[in-house]
């Protein structure tokens, strides 16, 4: 399926480029999260005359992400968490929970979605996390985990 691009998106394209994807990731994914449009010989005149005003989104877009960048590159994060006495945790850390900490601790709102931790945090220790910022900003975080000791 033929869909044309209404910003930058990390390994398929850029801007205006009209570019042949699966239709179910076209449906589900580009044309849902308003990334594309079908590629019809309307959309491509429109995009023709908006493309400035994208590139100018874009390109505010990519500024926002690198001021957050600069805010939490390399830092680390501690989340206290139930744990066994073989360091397990009860449960794991999702993105969901490394998103509510960003935002209380630094004030930047990120989309869990974007969030992508190395591998899973399941246990306690210090885990990298890659958090995706723009099509062409990425940052890496320390999210580390500790015990919670149970009061009784």
């Amino acid at each position: 399926m033929k869909v044309i691009l209404l910003e930058n998106v990390r390994k398929i394209g850029s801007i205006g480029e009209i570019i042949d994807v699966k239709r179910g990731f076209a449906r589900n994914f580009l044309i849902s999260k308003k990334k594309a449009l079908f590629a019809s010989k309307k959309n491509i005149k429109e995009v023709e005359k908006i493309k400035q005003e994208l590139s100018k989104k874009d390109l505010d877009k990519k500024k926002e992400a690198k001021l957050i960048h600069e805010k939490i590159k390399n830092k680390t994060f501690e989340i206290k968490k139930l744990s066994t006495e073989n360091n397990e945790l009860y449960g794991s850390v999702k993105p969901t929970e490394i998103s509510k900490i960003l935002d209380e601790k630094e004030q930047v709102k990120i989309n869990p979605s974007l969030i992508q931790p190395s591998k899973e945090i399941k246990s306690l220790g210090n885990f990298e996390v890659i958090i995706n910022l723009h099509s062409e900003v990425q940052t890496q975080i320390v999210i580390k985990t500790v015990s919670q000791e149970e009061t009784k």
